[in-house]
C-alpha cells in the first residue's frame, strides 16, 4: 500500500486556506487543519473543505483529563473530520475515553480515525531527556507510547518517519503511522528535528506523509505536490 499525502494547511485564515485549495481545482486532497486555522475559523472551515470533496485531518492534539477529552471528542465527531488526534502522553485511560467519545458522537455511523502523538518531530533526544525529563532512548519512548495507543484502541500514531518501521514491527502492519516533518530534498528543516523526504518516508513504511512548507510555500504548489506524488509512486 502506497502512502497518502496530507497537506498541512498552516494558514492564519480560512480565506487564505481556501484560496490555496483553489489552485488544486482538479485534485481531491487530504489536508490537515491545525490549531491556528481551527481556532481562527471554528468547525465551519472543516465543513467548507469537506464540501469541496477533500478529506480532513483535524490536528488539535487533545491532552486533558479523560472525561474532558471524552466530552470534546463527542463534539468533534460531528464536525466531519476524517481523522483526529490526542497526545499519547495523556495515558491509556485518556485515550480510551477519547475513543468512547468519538463513538458516542458518531451516533452509530463511521467514526473518524483517531491517532496519538508520540513525540513531536521538533523534539530531539536531548530535549526529551533534559527538558521533558523522560529517560532513555527517544525511539524506545515513541514505541512505548505507540503500544499504549494500540492498547487503548486507537488506529495509529503520529511519529517521525524514522520510527515508522519500528512501530509497525512493534505493533502491527495495520497500525497507522502518520509522519510530519516531510521535506523535499534541499528544503529547509525549519523547526523540525527529525525529517525525511517523501521517498525515504515511503521506504520506512509511513502510511500518511504530512507535508506543509515544501508544498504550501513553494512557488508552484501544484507542481510541488505532484513532485511529492511522483516520489511515493515510483517503485
Amino acid at each position: 500500500m502506497k502512502p497518502e499525502i496530507i497537506i498541512a494547511l498552516d494558514f492564519p485564515s480560512g480565506e487564505k486556506a481556501l484560496s490555496f485549495l483553489d489552485k488544486f481545482e482538479n485534485e481531491k486532497l487530504y489536508v490537515k487543519v491545525g490549531m491556528e486555522l481551527f481556532y481562527g475559523e471554528g468547525p465551519s472551515i472543516v465543513k467548507e473543505i469537506k464540501g469541496r470533496g477533500h478529506k480532513v485531518f483535524l490536528d488539535l492534539k487533545l491532552h486533558d483529563i479523560p472525561n474532558t477529552v471524552k466530552s470534546a471528542m463527542k463534539v468533534l465527531a460531528s464536525v466531519g473530520a476524517d481523522m483526529v488526534n490526542v497526545h499519547a502522553a495523556g495515558g491509556i485511560k485518556m485515550m480510551k475515553a477519547a475513543v468512547e467519545g468519538l463513538e458516542e458522537g458518531s451516533a452509530g455511523g463511521i467514526r473518524p480515525e483517531i491517532i496519538a502523538v508520540t513525540q513531536l518531530t521538533s523534539t530531539d533526544q536531548e530535549t526529551m531527556n533534559r527538558e521533558l525529563r523522560i529517560e532513555g532512548d527517544l525511539k524506545d519512548t515513541v514505541l512505548a507510547y505507540a503500544r499504549n495507543a494500540q492498547a487503548a484502541g486507537l488506529d495509529g500514531v503520529v511519529c517521525s518517519a524514522w520510527e515508522s518501521e519500528e512501530i509497525h514491527d512493534g505493533t502491527s502492519k495495520e497500525f497507522l503511522t502518520v509522519t510530519p516533518g516531510i521535506r523535499l530534498l534541499g528544503d529547509a528543516k525549519g523547526d523540525q528535528s527529525r525529517v525525511a523526504t517523501p521517498g525515504r518516508a515511503k521506504e520506512m513504511g509511513s502510511n500518511y506523509l504530512v507535508i506543509g512548507r515544501s508544498i504550501t510555500k513553494a512557488d508552484d504548489p501544484v507542481k510541488a505536490y505532484k513532485t511529492c506524488m511522483e516520489e511515493i509512486n515510483n517503485d
